[in-house]
């Protein structure tokens, strides 16, 4: 589903376009980059590696950051879906690797629990008694290692030109986690926390509690950015751009729609507890980004703004688990093909908000209705090293910069004699 929020107070437009993305997962972070991949495709004059600022929750930090390294659609397809890069290889298990670190340290806290619990018995029962505060702190905060992400994380922002330094980007990345001790969101990224490693405020982000231990940074613990605001998108608004586009993949499941064209259950308790827990995430996770993007229709009047989320009876999203890894090409390509139809069923109202931004549809892209997300896929390029790959960089921000500048003037007609006309005999 597309919604539209146009600006309602007129500026004048310099193609400051922000992005941000929301969390949700593998399964989500690939419904993201089937989503971006289609936008990628189906509008002109829209390049997501120079986009004006980069904000990126939980599994959307992974993209967010991988586009302002400028890393395209392309290269994080060919990196999570078709597995045919050449520089960086992902292997799923790195993500679900169990925490045994965090096992051991925790077991190797049960002989002194348990004799402090056996004192107490003897001296003071009542004390004693309290056995779930007791005995909750035997179990690990996370379920498996994310030492590993980030690892994997900084050996891909090492190579060919990339950096794992926010201070080195040539566009504003701020990846949102939240201090597990005070409730606060901290931006990394912005001036105070732009020292952090990339790959380290990824890791932080992305450590949904239960899931991931807690990521330590200047001995503060963080947690999933998710936890304060689904989107954060407010970040983007702040840098006074003119036009936003943000994506959230989790939404609650309408059942009553989908089982009127027989997608669905009966009810959805008949699914069980994760079911249950899924919708009422989902939905307490949708509510506070719609009261979000109320309010940013007041706060942020003269910005344009394009919001991106699965459709609410969208079973195929709905009951493939949010944390499977098998499903990523599926979910990619149905992502990419449902935002190929959203920007097709809008056309007429997005044309002239895109057309503000010097922005416009692609109508071939758009009408093929057999196109993949794979079609537009080219053979990857030889790869360079870094201080080549970082010239050629710093050469494209010239070219670019030269262009914004100076823009080629319109063609003008011409003023000399009046040329004959040619015949369907002239030659081409």
């Amino acid at each position: 589903m597309l919604v539209s929020q146009p600006a309602t107070r007129e500026k004048t437009p310099r193609g400051r376009i922000g992005l941000a993305i929301a969390g949700g997962g593998p399964v989500g972070g690939m419904y993201e980059l089937g989503a971006l991949r289609a936008l990628d495709e189906a509008i002109e004059g829209l390049d997501l590696t120079r986009l004006t600022v980069y904000v990126g929750v939980s599994s959307g930090a992974f993209i967010a950051a991988a586009l302002a390294n400028r890393m395209s659609t392309a290269d994080i397809t060919r990196i999570f879906i078709t597995h045919s890069a050449n520089d960086v290889q992902f292997r799923p298990e790195v993500f679900l690797r169990p925490a045994f670190r965090e096992y051991g340290r925790r077991a190797a806290a049960l002989p002194r629990v348990l004799l402090e619990w056996w004192r107490d018995l003897l001296l003071d029962p009542a004390r004693a008694g309290d056995l779930p505060a007791r005995f909750g702190a035997l179990i690990p905060t996370g379920v498996f290692d994310n030492e590993e992400i980030g690892r994997f994380l900084a050996r891909a922002y090492s190579l060919h030109g990339r950096t794992n330094d926010f201070r080195e980007l040539h566009r504003k990345l701020y990846i949102v986690a939240v201090d597990l001790d005070s409730g606060e969101a901290v931006r990394m990224g912005d001036a105070q926390w732009n020292d952090v490693p990339i790959s380290r405020a990824i890791q932080a982000s992305s450590a949904l509690p239960g899931l991931y231990p807690p990521v330590s940074i200047r001995g503060r613990q963080f947690v999933d950015g998710a936890l304060r605001r689904t989107m954060h998108a407010s970040v983007a608004l702040e840098e006074d751009i003119d036009l936003l586009i943000g994506i959230n993949p989790l939404v609650p499941f309408d059942a009553s729609r989908a089982r009127a064209a027989g997608r669905a259950p009966q009810s959805l308790v008949r699914n069980g507890l994760p079911t249950v827990l899924s919708q009422t995430l989902r939905t307490i996770l949708q509510s506070r980004m719609q009261v979000g993007i109320a309010k940013y229709a007041n706060q942020y009047d003269d910005v344009d703004k394009l919001f991106l989320e699965p459709d609410g009876d969208d079973a195929e999203m709905f009951f493939t688990s949010a944390f499977s890894y098998r499903s990523r090409r599926q979910v990619c390509e149905h992502a990419y093909r449902a935002t190929l139809k959203d920007l097709r069923l809008r056309r007429d109202t997005l044309a002239p908000l895109l057309a503000r931004h010097g922005l416009s549809l692609r109508d071939a892209v758009l009408d093929d209705p057999d196109r993949s997300m794979l079609d537009g896929l080219a053979p990857e390029r030889r790869r360079q090293g870094n201080t080549l790959a970082r010239l050629r960089r710093a050469l494209d921000d010239v070219d670019s910069l030269i262009a914004r500048r100076n823009p080629l003037p319109a063609p003008r007609p011409p003023t000399g004699p009046r040329r004959r006309r040619k015949s369907h005999a002239d030659p081409l």
